[in-house]
């Protein structure tokens, strides 16, 4: 006589299987929607978008601009963006001595060079896990130290970005050229790059200011968490790999003198970069005026990596060359076959200088990106959080 059990077991099995495959459903879409892939996607609908922008646009007279521009001068904006290089592993060496560890040139210098070719070669930014993959091998930098030496390089990039559009924008309403909201209605094709690169320049002040103020304060927030999740062992890891973090970037911050230096050191490689674009605008024949040169070359190379801070397009693809186009027409009497083509000559010129350094470097620390970001992504998840876990 049945009493019951087994049909009581047969449910439970049934609901066990549920379980299973909802969970089987759950893992599958989790499995389908990863970084690398929306990397791979956005970059996809962001060229698709910028050829649908740029239809009218002929390209056969895209490439003889391009084919047209003076060698020499091309030469010179590829020697003046190398320069750029050894400058942003000293700051990162900056960064680095800020936090308590060894920075210097050469290794610094490497590690930027591997990640930055990582990030152009692997979805989904996997380069800052390479260099923190780097510094932790070869100096003993902890995890959360690396992610946080990112993070502060991050921020003043940001704010260096947004202080040279502030001062190419006051430059041209000065001038007479177009006052701020007249480059919002001239720049057409890029007025929601502009958007975008206000909004990320405030929120970039606002982390700014958060970090500085919560470091010159002692407001016993760590102190609260902690009692917070106390007992809670996963929590209680997390939360510390956080304050670590925190405290590592803020370390920098109650050093006056360390963020002059690193906010000096990011103004000279910035300055460089825009002297690169400006080149290859010289380069291409744009006829224009010194001022008016370096005013718009500096709004459009702001305003272009500055739309680029969302991993929306393997590096960057489409989202600059369409800000910096747009803005360039929109400023200037250069027709947008001209301005296409430099954006696609500058970008391209950083891009190959970049992988050019980054091969000499991978191979002279011979290491392998994959293996790297691997590595390291198996690292942050020894505490289930992005942070990681320092190694040593």
């Amino acid at each position: 006589m049945n009493d019951g059990g087994e049909d009581s077991s047969s449910q439970d099995a049934d609901r066990g299987s549920g379980s299973e495959s909802d969970g089987s459903a759950s893992g599958g879409l989790a499995g389908a929607v990863t970084r690398r892939r929306l990397t791979i996607a956005g970059t996809v609908l962001v060229v698709l978008g910028l050829v649908v922008a740029l239809r009218e646009i002929d390209i056969r007279t895209v490439g003889a601009e391009m084919a047209n521009a003076d060698p020499l001068v091309l030469g010179a904006a590829v020697v003046v963006y190398a320069l750029s290089w050894p400058l942003r592993g000293r700051r990162y060496g900056d960064v680095l001595a800020a936090m308590g560890y060894r920075g210097g040139t050469v290794l610094p210098t490497l590690a930027v060079f591997v990640s930055q070719t990582a990030n152009l070669a692997i979805p989904a930014r996997a380069g800052d896990a390479v260099r923190a993959y780097v510094m932790n091998d070869r100096r003993g930098v902890p995890y959360t130290t690396g992610f946080a030496s990112l993070a502060v390089e991050r921020v003043f990039d940001l704010a260096t970005i947004a202080a040279l559009a502030g001062v190419a924008t006051a430059w041209l309403a000065l001038g007479g050229t177009a006052g701020p909201l007249e480059i919002v209605s001239e720049a057409g094709g890029a007025r929601t790059a502009l958007v975008a690169a206000a909004a990320v320049s405030t929120a970039t002040v606002g982390v700014g200011f958060v970090v500085v103020t919560s470091a010159r304060a002692d407001h016993g927030l760590g102190g609260r968490l902690r009692a917070r999740v106390a007992g809670r062992p996963r929590l209680e890891s997390g939360l510390e790999a956080a304050l670590r973090f925190a405290g590592d970037v803020q370390v920098v911050a109650r050093r006056p003198k360390a963020v002059a230096t690193i906010g000096a050191g990011s103004l000279l490689i910035w300055a460089l970069d825009v002297l690169t674009a400006v080149l290859v605008l010289a380069a291409l024949g744009s006829g224009l005026g010194v001022a008016t040169l370096l005013a718009v070359g500096t709004l459009a190379v702001s305003v272009g990596n500055l739309a680029k801070v969302l991993p929306l397009s393997q590096g960057g693809v489409g989202l600059y060359e369409a800000a910096f186009t747009a803005l360039v027409v929109g400023l200037t009497p250069l027709g947008a076959s001209t301005a296409l083509a430099a954006a696609i000559v500058d970008h391209a010129l950083k891009n190959g200088v970049t992988l050019v350094g980054g091969a000499g470097s991978v191979a002279s620390l011979g290491v392998s990106l994959s293996d790297a970001a691997d590595a390291s992504q198996d690292a942050t998840r020894e505490t289930d959080t992005f942070l990681g876990e320092p190694k040593r």
